[in-house]
């Protein structure tokens, strides 16, 4: 912390980092919930946490989820000077706030005309962005409250530096800039911006944000949208409440026993559910992959329960070959199928499998154990091949969705539907790769397994209930 006084007597900006041992963060997820430990002081205040989307928006769910603090984006765009874009001579903001820098104004001697033509190009992709994250739902406001504005890292420090210059001018009292790792010299370089900068790495050879994460895959709009409705359901009122040991209505971490081994998890549980959804994540991914939880909201509306748990122990991950051994991660599978069975809350539900790519592998060998009943099975991008001879013993209603352009998997996911004798359908997503990264996929991706969950499940219900 700084509290020195400037050169005209007015306190300094209060300053604070983390010189960390910079080892990278496992994932967006990670770095949110350890930036959040960091940020803990800030908790009761009147705090709003805002989200640069998109990347940061995942990290500030971890920030806003720790200090029970409103979330929302701030969508904001710097306005670039035509010939040296990377220049900003401003910044705007929603609903009109517009900040000009009027030094770099007259430095290079913009016209009014030149500058009216880029506002307007950027004013149109600031509203189409904030309808797109927003739909119906308004900004909150900034009125004398302290915005922490959260992004997954500070390159440039452009985007940042706009966005604390329109929260400002949306009227918040205090701009706390909050970055799981920046340059060494983020302090500096926000000092003009921000009344506190918090990072937790400053690498002493910074190239990259993506440097400081092992998976730092893209996140796509839904995920951001996903990520905003729950934080609206989560944080506008009393924490929600605990499931662990003991499932009921509510949403919350659980400690899932597993034959020998215990594997963490999280589980959502809807009012009245009609059945529950297990999701087995693929290699190198964990129950906080924002795909499968974008998926798992979808479904959780659908009145769908969800269990999204970790495979492996940590010990167990350290060992490569764990995460391709399709028999191992089957056998957990059922183990967490047997557990759900004896919990309060869920014994009663249908039980739905959903894998992605190695997990789908898994999810199709435990379906086609004895000592489990499920309902369906929807592989997302999944690895069936890695199934083997399981695949001639499934029997539950199985869908296949695979992206158009994933050319190699789509060839083994066709082969797979022909290998397996109960009711089997692939859909292809056209234009969509592996990830299902592209605009508008990964929502396909969500819509087909809702639909395909809720119809298979009741016709199990319709069953045993006739």
């Amino acid at each position: 912390m700084d509290d020195r006084n400037d050169a005209q007597g007015q306190p300094a900006r209060r300053l604070a980092w983390l010189r960390a041992d910079n080892r990278p963060f496992e994932d967006r997820v990670d770095a949110g919930r350890q930036l959040a430990t960091r940020l803990e002081s800030f908790r009761g205040q009147d705090v709003v946490v805002l989200g640069l989307p998109r990347g940061g928006v995942p990290v500030a769910f971890e920030v806003a989820k720790r200090l029970q603090a409103p979330l929302d984006v701030l969508v904001v765009r710097k306005l670039g000077v035509p010939y040296q874009p990377e220049l900003a001579f401003g910044a705007i903001g929603e609903d009109g706030v517009r900040v000009i820098n009027n030094a770099v104004v007259e430095q290079t001697r913009l016209s009014q005309d030149d500058m009216d033509a880029v506002e307007r190009a950027e004013r149109r992709e600031l509203e189409r962005r904030s309808e797109r994250f927003r739909g119906d739902h308004g900004r909150i406001s900034l009125g004398e409250r302290v915005a922490i504005i959260v992004d997954d890292g500070v390159a440039t420090g452009a985007t940042a530096k706009a966005a604390c210059q329109v929260a400002r001018a949306e009227g918040a009292s205090r701009v706390v800039l909050a970055v799981p790792i920046g340059p060494d010299d983020v302090a500096e370089r926000f000092a003009d911006y921000a009344d506190e900068i918090v990072c937790l790495q400053t690498p002493p050879f910074f190239y990259a944000v993506g440097q400081g994460y092992r998976n730092f895959t893209q996140t796509s709009d839904e995920e951001v949208i996903a990520l905003l409705d729950r934080a609206r359901a989560d944080f506008a009122g009393p924490a929600a409440a605990s499931v662990a040991g003991n499932p009921r209505l509510g949403d919350g971490e659980v400690e899932v026993r597993a034959g020998e081994v215990t594997v963490s998890g999280h589980l959502t549980v809807p009012e009245q559910p009609i059945g529950i959804v297990v999701f087995a994540h693929g290699s190198g991914s964990s129950r906080h992959s924002p795909r499968n939880r974008y998926v798992a909201e979808v479904l959780n509306r659908a009145g769908l329960a969800t269990l999204l748990f970790d495979l492996l122990t940590p010990a167990e991950e350290l060992d490569r070959a764990n995460v391709f051994d399709i028999e191992l991660l089957a056998e957990r599978l059922v183990g967490v199928t047997q557990w759900l069975a004896d919990q309060p809350g869920t014994a009663t539900l249908p039980v739905g499998y959903f894998g992605a790519s190695t997990g789908a592998g898994a999810a199709l060998v435990a379906a086609a154990d004895p000592r489990v009943r499920v309902a369906a099975v929807v592989s997302r991008g999944g690895r069936p091949d890695l199934a083997g001879q399981a695949l001639s013993k499934v029997h539950a209603p199985t869908l296949l969705i695979v992206g158009g352009h994933d050319r190699l998997v789509l060839e083994l996911n066709r082969r797979a539907q022909a290998a397996i004798p109960g009711p089997c359908k692939l859909e292809v997503i056209p234009g969509a790769t592996h990830l299902f990264e592209e605009p508008g996929a990964l929502e396909q991706v969500a819509v087909l397994a809702r639909d395909w969950f809720t119809d298979h499940i009741s016709r199990m219900v319709a069953s045993a209930n006739p």
